[in-house]
């Protein structure tokens, strides 16, 4: 793929040391004062390398990082590469039990990470026997995570230098966990041509050039948003506070011309006091990635800056950057088309055939950046043997080739044969003064075979009335079939801890209240003890104590393996999905979790319910 490497090397170990040679003087990476050239951050991976080699040779041990917004990130990844090995990517946000379940089911044998991570690591360490080495990331202070090996005092002793590693490009270079919520995380095994292929895609989609600036307001590091500006020998000005404000006054002091933020901290920005101050003069596109942003945040974004705020689509299997239109040619609502040397078409939902443009269908893709597989081959190969990946996303390709985004395949539903998506309805919701929050629910329907239902929160609680105006108005906007039919007030609506909405636990509470039964939720998880039975029953009982005093707790059934006295499984019963997730969003709950994860290992929701015998 020559003409698309455009002479880059295939190979994702030597993508920033191309860089490094052609831009040596320019800044990499600027964090408040510190300035990092591309000279002396290729000198800092090679002593990475270094160290990483040294512990672990360069037969592809997978290397854990996770931080903050922080030059070390970079450093640390690609170090990994240039040493042979894989290099994961892991959310620093992550709670002692995800993050156990990740570093074990990628089998990772360093954690670089920062003091907050480390600290919450530190709890799970001894469930982890193969991890071998763990650092700190950044600058933290001298009391965070005290006694802990840092990076910095690592590359200090470092001595660079190791032979080059003569990775094939199609040898795997990074991990990549899907974001779980179909179920638990996957892990993707991206190639280096997937990697190196996916920044030059990304960097030529955004239009990003040799000395462009970029400020990147996230509060941690994407690999797409790092590889795609070393690519084009860009300069990344990395801003990891959460203030908008703060963050578009910085992008206007260093010319930022690209802007990339996240749609919780745009949804800020749009509604700050401020914004009317504010100017980008240099700005050339706002980008906004990780979910959807309402169109009418970014409307108002693009028409106050002068510059479109632009959407694109990404899944962890395309490494992951599949669609963008160009700042300048893109179409508000769409996601755009496809990157350069990717291909996409619909396909039925019923039975896989090709779809015409205009129609709703599984959406598939095609191009180099399409991952090896998955890392556990139990997970199937999603790819199919013409090299096309199912996304699990349900949209339409207009006549012009751009994506239209609709929902999750397992979200949709049918009314009178014709498809629905609720976020599509719910987008619309969000757009009425009188609705707070909303979600979209199928209801059976004998005739239709599934109508809409909606949960509303409603601006002005005091004022129930509001919500058949609402309604009235929106289904004056929409098809028959696309129409809500009942819905529901509600208080409010409960969200996972990274804001989305548990769509499947309260379809089923609403569906099992439509059967006259009760909309109890029931979770089973196995514990694989780490510790003597004994002091994990009592950390347990602790816990259940904790339980028992909770709002929606009805009860719990522990049960200890006959065959396997090291194997335990905890059957709870909640009255319905909204009190469950509000414990596990509380620090109490929390708490518990971080002790039971000191004595057992927990795989939670095991099962899946295929049958049920009433009595």
């Amino acid at each position: 793929m020559p003409d698309l490497l455009d002479g880059l090397p295939a190979r994702a170990d030597l993508l920033l040391r191309a860089a490094a040679q052609r831009h040596g003087d320019r800044p990499a990476l600027v964090l408040g004062s510190r300035t990092v050239t591309y000279a002396e951050l290729d000198a800092a991976v090679d002593r990475c390398a270094a160290v990483l080699r040294e512990r672990f040779g360069g037969g592809g041990a997978v290397v854990a990082i996770g931080a903050d917004l922080h030059p070390d990130v970079v450093v640390a990844y690609h170090g990994a590469l240039r040493s042979g090995n894989q290099a994961l990517m892991v959310i620093p946000l992550l709670r002692e039990q995800q993050l156990q379940y990740v570093l074990e089911a990628s089998g990772a044998r360093a954690a670089l990470v920062g003091a907050g991570l480390y600290d919450r690591l530190d709890r799970v360490r001894h469930g982890l026997p193969g991890l071998e080495l763990v650092a700190v990331l950044g600058e933290e202070p001298a009391d965070a995570a005290p006694g802990a090996p840092r990076l910095a005092g690592l590359l200090e002793s470092a001595v660079p230098g190791a032979p080059e590693w003569h990775a094939d490009p199609e040898a795997p270079a990074a991990l990549h966990f899907t974001s779980g919520t179909t179920g638990l995380p996957k892990a993707v095994v991206l190639s280096h041509r997937n990697v190196t292929v996916n920044a030059v895609q990304t960097a030529r989609a955004h239009g990003l050039e040799a000395g462009s600036v970029t400020l990147v307001h996230f509060p941690s590091y994407h690999p797409m948003h790092m590889n795609s500006a070393l690519a084009a020998g860009a300069t990344q000005v990395l801003v990891p506070e959460a203030d908008p404000a703060h963050a578009m006054e910085r992008a206007r002091a260093c010319g930022a011309a690209f802007v990339y933020s996240l749609p919780a901290r745009l949804a800020r920005l749009a509604a700050h006091p401020r914004l009317s101050g504010m100017r980008l003069p240099d700005a050339v596109m706002i980008a906004s990635g990780g979910s959807a942003l309402a169109p009418a945040l970014a409307g108002t974004l693009s028409r106050h800056f002068g510059v479109p705020v632009v959407q694109g689509y990404g899944l962890a299997e395309a490494s992951p950057l599949t669609h963008f239109d160009r700042p300048g040619d893109h179409l508000p609502g769409s996601v755009g088309r496809p990157v350069e040397g990717t291909e996409h078409r619909a396909v039925s939902l019923e039975d896989g055939s090709g779809l015409p443009p205009g129609e709703h269908g599984e959406i598939q893709v095609r191009g180099p950046q399409v991952m090896r597989g998955y890392l556990d081959p139990a997970h199937g190969p999603a790819v199919d043997a013409d090299g096309w990946l199912a996304t699990g996303d349900v949209g339409r390709i207009d006549g012009d080739g751009r994506l239209h985004l609709t929902d999750r395949i397992k979200d949709v539903f049918k009314c009178d044969n014709w498809l629905v998506a609720p976020s599509e309805i719910e987008a619309l919701l969000a757009e009425d003064p009188a609705v707070a929050d909303s979600v979209v629910l199928d209801r059976p329907d004998p005739v239709s075979g599934a109508v809409a239902h909606a949960l509303l929160v409603l601006a002005d609680p005091d004022s129930p009335g509001e919500a058949e105006e609402a309604l009235g108005r929106l289904n004056a906007r929409l098809p028959y079939y696309k129409r809500i039919r009942s819905h529901d007030v509600v208080a409010r609506i409960p969200r996972t801890p990274n804001g989305k909405i548990p769509r499947r636990e309260l379809r089923a509470s609403f569906h099992a209240r439509l059967d006259g039964g009760s909309p109890m939720v029931i979770l089973i998880n196995e514990f694989i003890l780490t510790s003597a039975p004994e002091e994990f029953e009592k950390v347990f009982e602790a816990s259940s104590v904790y339980m028992r005093e909770q709002p929606g707790f009805i009860d719990h059934t522990l049960v200890r393996s006959m065959t396997n006295p090291n194997t335990y499984i905890n059957i709870a019963r909640w009255e319905d999905a909204a009190a469950h997730i509000e414990v596990v969003r509380s620090e109490g709950f929390q708490d518990h979790i971080r002790q039971l994860a000191g004595v057992a290992k927990a795989t939670p929701q095991l099962h899946t319910v295929v049958s049920h015998v009433e009595r």
